[in-house]
């Protein structure tokens, strides 16, 4: 299994336009193989005092099918709807220490 956080700031004119792109996106997602689990989160800990952050936390069976989602036309897509929607952001790709 390969879990990612995939984290953006969004700038705050942005925020409505960029969560309807995510309830477009986010069913299509699921339904790729691989996927276990694709869900938009609010950042806890934001105070409203800077820009609002929202995590992609994922799940996928094998790096390859990870891939084969990055480079695939739905996120093509979600990347063409979002340009100049996003400050800052970063992404982390985790492997589970422990294997059962």
């Amino acid at each position: 299994m390969i879990h990612v956080n995939a984290r953006a700031e969004i700038k705050p004119e942005c925020l409505d336009a960029y969560i309807e792109i995510l309830k477009d996106l986010v069913p299509k997602v699921r339904a790729e193989e691989g996927c276990i689990q694709y869900e938009p989160c609010f950042d806890w800990s934001a105070d409203g005092s800077h820009a609002p952050v929202i995590t992609m936390v994922e799940t996928w069976t094998t790096k390859e099918l990870l891939d084969a989602h990055l480079a695939g036309p739905n996120i093509a897509d979600f990347r063409k709807k979002i340009v100049g929607m996003r400050g800052a952001s970063s992404c982390n790709i985790l492997v589970p220490v422990l294997k059962d």
